[in-house]
């Protein structure tokens, strides 16, 4: 089995170890056909995702070419599978991969898992969310590959890691671990400043922690953030985060749902 990473700079490790995938256009070829695994790719829009506006004038026969060196690639790394790694038929090219060969799909599956089992217990819904994130190892594609292809995928991918890091820090303040979420948090927002249910989040730990100075500095922050970058206001999420702190509301305390995702 081969393994296929995307979530961070795109590689290929086979059981032997890692795949060299030479040439940025091999890594953008890979790539926009694994963001459609099992899918045909119509010939045209691979065109488009390698050179965009500038095509080469036998631009057919140019992704021929890659796509022959790359199914090379494959098959050298893999040498005894029956199936072929990429079917050629008349309009584009169709990747085939086995359920478990690309990171992206493991993810996706593994938060989706979690999202429908409302009843499993906190603490193994922490430990599988936890896990699905240390998937990651930093921007989609390493932030630098593809077109628009590649560029929707790595968009819709940061949504589904935004998405698991909320319910996961969600959870971990139900479960009163406030203190131990903090500097995590802290740097999650620091790098994503514009996300409000993290920012409410942050602001909730630090209240619980005493530190209710640094929550309404936070607020603070990210309401000058939100001005100067979006030219907006907070969500009524987290005004309604900042008046329960300066009210001292006891719900800042429960355990059933945190104020801060309350709208």
């Amino acid at each position: 089995m081969l393994r296929y990473r995307v979530l961070g700079p795109i590689e290929i490790q086979a059981d032997d170890g890692p795949v060299e995938i030479p040439g940025r256009f091999q890594r953008t070829l890979l790539a926009a056909l694994l963001v459609n695994t099992g899918r045909l790719v119509m010939a045209h829009s691979l065109v488009d995702e390698l050179w965009g506006a500038h095509p080469p004038g036998n631009s057919e026969n140019a992704l021929q070419a890659h796509v022959s060196r790359l199914r090379r690639t494959l098959t050298k790394a893999q040498p005894h599978r029956s199936a072929p790694h990429i079917v050629s038929l008349p309009s584009g090219y169709r990747l085939l991969v086995e359920p478990d060969e690309v990171d992206a799909d493991r993810f996706i599956r593994a938060v989706g898992y979690v999202r429908s089992r409302p009843d499993l217990d906190p603490a193994e819904t922490t430990r599988r969310l936890r896990d699905a994130l240390a998937l990651w190892r930093g921007a989609a594609f390493g932030g630098d590959i593809g077109g628009f292809i590649c560029q929707a995928a790595a968009i819709r991918y940061d949504e589904h890691r935004s998405s698991a890091l909320e319910l996961l820090f969600e959870t971990e303040l139900l479960i009163g671990r406030h203190a131990q979420v903090i500097a995590e948090l802290s740097e999650f927002v620091e790098s994503d400043s514009v996300n409000e249910k993290l920012c409410a989040q942050l602001m909730v730990a630090l209240y619980r922690a005493g530190r209710q100075t640094d929550a309404l500095a936070l607020y603070r922050r990210v309401r000058g953030r939100l001005a100067d970058e979006l030219g907006i206001e907070p969500s009524p999420t987290l005004r309604n985060c900042e008046r329960a702190i300066l009210s001292h509301d006891p719900m800042l305390e429960a355990r059933s749902q945190p104020i801060a995702l309350r709208g």
